[in-house]
């Protein structure tokens, strides 16, 4: 029996330990039980409630715009309605211009495939007798069936989509309606509707609103610069391949815009569209080829060297295996919307973790104690709890 309470001391002793060692004071505790309440919420209810998480972030982007026209002396309500505006502007450009031109051009691009990977087939075959001590007769069918396996897969998905394409039409025009209304009004009443939401928050929250800070200026920054780098890509590229008339020049400009999203991955992605395209319109080693190829990296190169150190001086630098990570982790949870918020997420996990307080920092055991970036003054009220103790 001796033994055995020993043995349950030590086994209290260490849990005791580890818990301080992750839970030291109020604030981090606060921090947890938020952090724990909102990652099951979005979770559990993110089918369900997609569209209201669509315009919280919709809103949170613009607010940024908002913020600013405030700033230039504009009122609240003039602001809030200007740049609500501007929003319903570029949604009926998306939807009444860019979507029915890119629907069309993927249309034509699908039935196209038959007849490119016929001409690949036939480009295959004359490789034995072009090089025939390098490719044997026998490697060749091996490639033929693989390719031809592949086909008939890509076939079988494509009738999955357009059965499944009707949900999806009705899901759109949901969103159509539902997403712009709550937009309006969480700029509109954004005051009223963060009061509501505070109250349920504990209200030892000073770590936590440290945290949202720092994640709020990195996240903001990272967004919207995302965002206009998509809209920059987009008519860049529109422009490029345009002005070299390459066939659907529309539904490759988007897929340059929409490559920005996927780290490292989606460049590597798009390079085979839009090189496969200029293939099989113009063939290998013809001028337009080359042109649209030269074309294509000089774009992927002024948006890694001038753009994007532009539009993200102020983001937080991840690990590339971080981004990665990131990226494979919140896809698989939330697909493509999880891709896209990855590095935010990302963002938000080393925010929080640098933020952490932990045991052997000075001062962790003060309620007010926050290791990211704060200052020497003493938060509003701490001076007089610490003097009513």
């Amino acid at each position: 029996m001796p033994a055995a309470n020993s043995n349950r001391t030590v086994i209290a002793l260490v849990f005791r330990t580890f818990v301080n060692r992750i839970l030291p004071n109020a604030q981090a505790v606060s921090l947890a039980l938020i952090l724990i309440v909102i990652s099951v919420l979005i979770y559990s209810l993110s089918g369900l409630l997609m569209p209201v998480f669509a315009s919280v972030v919709l809103a949170y982007l613009l607010e940024g715009i908002v913020a600013k026209a405030e700033a230039a002396g504009l009122p609240r309500w003039t602001s809030v309605y200007l740049v609500f505006s501007i929003f319903m502007a570029g949604v009926v450009f998306l939807c009444f211009y860019l979507l029915p031109i890119v629907s069309q051009q993927a249309v034509e691009f699908v039935q196209q495939i038959p007849a490119m990977v016929y001409r690949l087939e036939m480009s295959i075959l004359r490789l034995p007798k072009l090089y025939p001590k390098l490719i044997s007769q026998n490697r060749i069918q091996e490639i033929m069936l693989v390719l031809q396996r592949e086909v008939w897969t890509y076939g079988q998905n494509m009738l999955s989509m357009s059965a499944a394409s009707l949900v999806s039409v009705v899901s759109a025009i949901v969103y159509l309606f539902l997403v712009p209304m709550m937009v309006f009004f969480f700029l509109k009443d954004k005051k009223l509707l963060i009061d509501w939401f505070l109250q349920f928050i504990p209200s030892d929250r000073y770590l936590t609103a440290r945290v949202w800070e720092e994640v709020d200026i990195q996240i903001g920054n990272y967004i919207r610069g995302k965002f206009a780098e998509v809209f920059i890509l987009w008519a860049a590229s529109f422009i490029t391949f345009r002005f070299f008339d390459l066939n659907y020049a529309m539904l490759l400009a988007v897929f340059m815009g929409l490559q920005v999203i996927i780290p490292y991955i989606g460049a590597t992605l798009v390079t085979f569209p839009v090189l496969g395209v200029a293939y099989f319109q113009w063939g290998w080693g013809s001028d337009e080829f080359v042109y649209v190829a030269v074309a294509y990296a000089i774009i992927q190169a002024l948006d890694g060297v001038l753009l994007v150190p532009i539009l993200f001086s102020e983001a937080v630098n991840l690990h590339a295996i971080a981004i990665i990570v990131a990226i494979l982790f919140f896809g698989g949870l939330w697909g493509f919307w999880g891709v896209f918020f990855a590095i935010p997420l990302a963002t938000v996990v080393k925010a929080v973790l640098s933020a952490w307080p932990r045991l052997g920092d000075p001062n962790h055991d003060s309620p007010f104690y926050c290791p990211i970036d704060t200052p020497t003054q003493n938060p509003p009220n701490a001076s007089a709890r610490r003097g009513a103790r």
